[in-house]
């Protein structure tokens, strides 16, 4: 739960008063991720007025099933300076990988719950259409008690939205997998999207345990032809009126965004998100402000996450090279998670004091040439040292693009 102490101790860790935090948190615009059924060492707040916080998607995929990669993959997201974890596994035992990462992490853990959901209604039933309300409470019970502190819930997609997509056909379609799934379970029961008929018995799980909703976006743009289109902007009114729900029942909520969307409007989407949702965090998926950067979409990602940190937004999701191409290895979460701390730290860079004396500091260093101390505030201590190692030059104070033309040395018996 969260006591007066370990406010406190949030409070420190983001160089902000109490009395603020505590204001934020109860007018809804700062969460802090935490089950109430166990402890984690890094507790982590997000929201308005404090660093921009990251998180990082692993989990087994229907091809890669061993647990091993992804306990790597979750220690070289912490060390390279993941805020959280989501454990977005869909292959093997989805309960053996939850219990497994959420004992590994020193970090909160999400999850989108609909995966299992979905695959104990096809390992039980034959198909993953036939899940019921029943399926949907028991998943969620589990998981609370099994330590899960944030849950992606796609309770924004209705079946008057499935219309508009069935008139106004999307370039990059349905991207969200939640949101496929939920998408398909109405269509072929032609029924209500169960987890927006029964947010109230939801909320009630998420109360109980203290966990965050995080309120998912099953219709956020996969392709930037479809930014800011009608279907978004649907979901996002529905996303809006939950938010509300969420408020009334206590229940700390974030909101999720877009997705692919064009440079010229990411402002815009993060001025309309905290309009509609009175202030609510805001958990980005990138944005990814370009469709053709196979294979660098991490670099895409932190162009479209600073714009959007800049312009208000909470919380950046990792891309990794890997996005649309492959399930990712160790080396693309840590590329991703890097590409996000850049992101992250050039918004903060300019709002917080010790963020700027790092900067300060090593700009400092480099300029004397002092190396080992311009690793120790690198974002990527391990690349520099690497790179510097390579060199030849590695015991001088000399770099090999410019050697003894050095404008530093140089200039250095000038002054």
């Amino acid at each position: 739960m969260l006591t007066k102490n370990l406010l406190k101790k949030v409070a420190k860790k983001e160089r902000v008063p109490l009395v603020y935090l505590e204001k934020e948190i109860k007018k809804g615009r700062v969460v802090i991720p935490l089950n109430s059924k166990k402890e984690i060492r890094e507790i982590t707040a997000i929201g308005k007025g404090l660093k921009i916080k990251i998180n990082t998607n692993i989990g087994t995929s229907t091809d890669e099933t061993g647990l091993k990669d992804e306990i790597q993959k979750l220690k070289a997201s912490i060390d390279a300076g993941t805020d959280t974890i989501m454990d977005l596994s869909v292959g093997g035992d989805l309960h053996k990988a939850r219990k497994k990462i959420i004992s590994a992490s020193s970090v909160p853990v999400g999850t989108v719950p609909l995966y299992e959901i979905a695959k104990e209604a096809e390992k039980r039933r034959g198909n993953f259409d036939k899940f019921n309300l029943k399926d949907i409470l028991d998943v969620l019970e589990q998981q609370a008690k099994d330590g899960v502190d944030f849950f992606t819930i796609h309770a924004g997609i209705l079946r008057n939205t499935l219309n508009i997509l069935k008139k106004e056909k999307r370039t990059g379609g349905v991207v969200s997998r939640g949101g496929a799934i939920i998408a398909r379970w109405m269509h072929v029961n032609k029924k209500e999207n169960p987890l927006y008929e029964h947010f109230d018995k939801i909320l009630g799980i998420l109360k109980k345990y203290n966990i965050t909703m995080s309120l998912g976006d099953a219709l956020r743009p996969g392709a930037i032809a479809d930014s800011t289109d009608k279907l978004q902007i649907c979901e996002l009114t529905v996303l809006a009126e939950l938010v509300k729900k969420c408020f009334k029942k206590n229940v700390p909520v974030m909101v999720e965004g877009p997705g692919h969307i064009r440079l010229d409007q990411i402002q815009a989407n993060v001025f309309l998100q905290k309009k509609m949702c009175f202030g609510a965090p805001f958990y980005v998926l990138g944005p990814l402000p370009t469709d053709i950067a196979c294979g660098h979409d991490h670099v895409v990602s932190a162009i479209g996450g600073a714009l959007a940190a800049w312009a208000g937004a909470d919380f950046l999701c990792v891309v990794t090279p890997a996005e649309h191409l492959r399930h990712p290895s160790i080396n693309d979460i840590k590329e991703g998670v890097i590409a996000s701390r850049i992101a992250a730290h050039s918004v903060d860079v300019l709002r917080f004091k010790d963020e700027w004396e790092r900067d300060l500091s090593l700009s400092k260093y480099r300029r004397k040439r002092q190396w080992q101390k311009i690793f120790n505030l690198a974002l990527d201590k391990e690349k520099s040292r690497l790179y510097r190692k390579s060199l030849k030059t590695f015991s001088t104070d000399a770099c090999t693009m410019c050697g003894k033309f050095c404008s530093l040395k140089i200039i250095d018996s000038c002054l």
